[in-house]
């Protein structure tokens, strides 16, 4: 089901009905960008601790935003069956009363998401608001203060706001009281905008919103306007109008509470947008991140780490997708000896997914990420013990076989397999290490070197001395040894610490000398005595 502003709001209770019950809840978002380009080293290397990468992710979430935001509600019923309500959530920031949202576009990720049919006219014409912390508190100020505005620099939108107010004006002279009139084409926020401008200007009309972009303007007495003002109807009300800017937010912070269990697939970046978008903007501490996301989510499952798991403990081939991973999970008969996996039963406003595919949709994706936490969590469970395995298991057992994944999200190409966002990580452990010695080539980069070995392999570079480099690879090839073992300039090596470390070496020469001027002394020393 896709949902966007006009909509969102009439959706909003029976979304956090379905929540309440709900087991757990899948999530997936589509962003316009990854990794800034812009910023000097800013790629994810095999070299980054998690702090690291983190510095480096902050920066690229700060400066992209979301596009789309997929939400799959797993509810359980009486029976082995989950049914699936998936939504597709368009989102765009909000433009009322805080500062304009700035946000770049990556070229490739724009072009990617267009191959898979991304819809960017829903994104920008028909995108749910959404604001932080931050950002409300200063609305909430401005609207005390009746200093609000919409951030709009459009020529366009202006022509919209100034058409309706003359509208209004050459109207009312010879209208009477309770006659009305409608105004048309009012998209998002144009439609408060007018109503607060108009209310403010005259004081003999009262407005109301009809939904469908359309406001009717009606004149009444003084006295008649006081009175509606006084009404809980009033959606011009200051608390509607900070609701209606929070728009997303909303929803998020029902997940917040809930505290229901948040599943995802290499889930980094969708829990630093989830902080920076609808919480708070981003810590520059990571530890901090981490404790602000446990707080939030205090259950969060990887299905990246889960699925890395379950292909060494089964027969599982590997795979490099989510849609790869559903795809294996469903076709193969992994437990022909065990109870079936549960029924997963999409609901009937989201039956085209099981109708076709379509990746890289983020609420599909995130009904596929919901799916193979189900089937994998089954396998684990069936494999875990020699004991027969009832044929409805809880969620709960389903929790409990998947307790060592439980806040581990996957650490894609970095010193560590997973960030624990309930503790602390695991120590940082690089793939063996290669050392290129350069010799005759001077002023050679990091980027030189990368050039040179790309066509052998991914590896990273970075500079160990003067003229020295280490690469690093998650496959480590003998060819590379092979190749170079006669190059005229570049001599390579397997990494040793105590050999190649520049700390280890000048702790070598500063113990030499030491050595030598003890020698020396007692050579003159032993002359003297003579």
């Amino acid at each position: 089901m896709e949902v966007g502003a006009e909509g969102f709001a009439q959706r909003l209770p029976r979304l956090r009905r379905r929540i309440l019950r709900a087991a757990f809840v899948a999530l997936d978002m589509e962003f316009t960008g990854l990794h800034s380009t812009s910023l000097q080293n800013n790629e994810p290397s095999l070299f980054d601790s998690p702090a690291e990468r983190y510095v480096k992710a902050r920066q690229s979430v700060q400066r992209f935003t979301l596009v789309q935001l997929g939400l799959a509600i797993f509810s359980k019923e009486n029976s082995n069956k989950y049914v699936v309500h998936s939504y597709n959530f368009f989102l765009f920031p909000s433009t009322l009363g805080i500062r304009d949202v700035e946000f770049s576009l990556s070229a490739s990720s724009i072009q990617f998401l267009s191959h898979y049919g991304f819809d960017y006219n829903k994104f920008f014409k028909d995108g749910i608001p959404y604001m932080n912390e931050v950002q409300e508190k200063i609305l909430r100020q401005h609207l005390l203060a009746g200093t609000w505005k919409v951030c709009s620099t459009s020529n366009a939108d202006r022509d919209v706001l100034k058409k309706a107010i003359d509208e209004v004006t050459s109207w009312i002279a010879a209208a009477k009281e309770e006659d009305t009139m409608i105004l048309q084409d009012l998209n998002g926020y144009h439609g408060i905008e007018v109503q607060l401008v108009l209310r403010q200007a005259l004081e003999n009309v009262w407005t109301e919103p009809l939904g469908d972009k359309k406001v009717m303007v009606k004149k009444v007495s003084p006295e008649h306007r006081q009175l509606l003002e006084n009404s809980s109807y009033d959606h011009c009300q200051k608390k509607l109008i900070l609701l209606s800017a929070r728009g997303f937010t909303n929803l998020f912070q029902i997940l917040v509470k809930v505290k229901k269990p948040l599943v995802g697939h290499n889930m980094l970046l969708d829990l630093m947008h989830l902080h920076d978008k609808f919480y708070r903007p981003l810590p520059e501490s990571y530890e901090e991140f981490k404790r602000n996301i446990h707080n939030l989510f205090p259950i969060i499952i990887d299905t990246k780490t889960v699925t890395k798991s379950v292909q060494k403990k089964c027969l599982f081939p590997r795979v490099s997708s989510l849609l790869e991973a559903y795809a294996v999970l469903c076709s193969s008969n992994l437990n022909p000896k065990g109870p079936p996996c549960p029924v997963i039963a999409l609901a009937s406003g989201c039956s085209r997914y099981a109708e076709k595919k379509f990746p890289h949709e983020a609420g599909y994706d995130a009904f596929l990420c919901g799916s193979v936490l189900l089937m994998s969590a089954h396998l684990l469970l069936c494999r875990s013990t020699d004991d027969v395995v009832e044929a409805e298991p809880s969620f709960s057992q389903y929790l409990t076989v998947l307790a060592e994944h439980v806040n581990k999200v996957n650490f894609i190409r970095g010193g560590v397999s997973s960030i624990n966002f309930s503790g602390e990580d695991s120590p940082c452990r690089h793939p063996p290490a290669l050392v290129v010695h350069v010799r005759g080539w001077p002023g050679l980069t990091e980027g030189q070197i990368y050039q040179e070995f790309k066509a052998r392999g991914c590896f990273d570079v970075r500079r160990l001395s003067k003229n020295q480099f280490i690469l690093l690879s998650n496959k480590y090839k003998q060819l590379v040894l092979r190749d170079y073992r006669h190059h005229p300039h570049l001599q390579v090596s397997v990494y040793r610490h105590w050999r190649h470390s520049p700390s280890v070496n000048c702790l070598l020469q500063i113990s030499g000398i030491v050595a030598l001027w003890s020698l020396l002394a007692f050579v003159l020393g032993g002359a003297r005595s003579c």
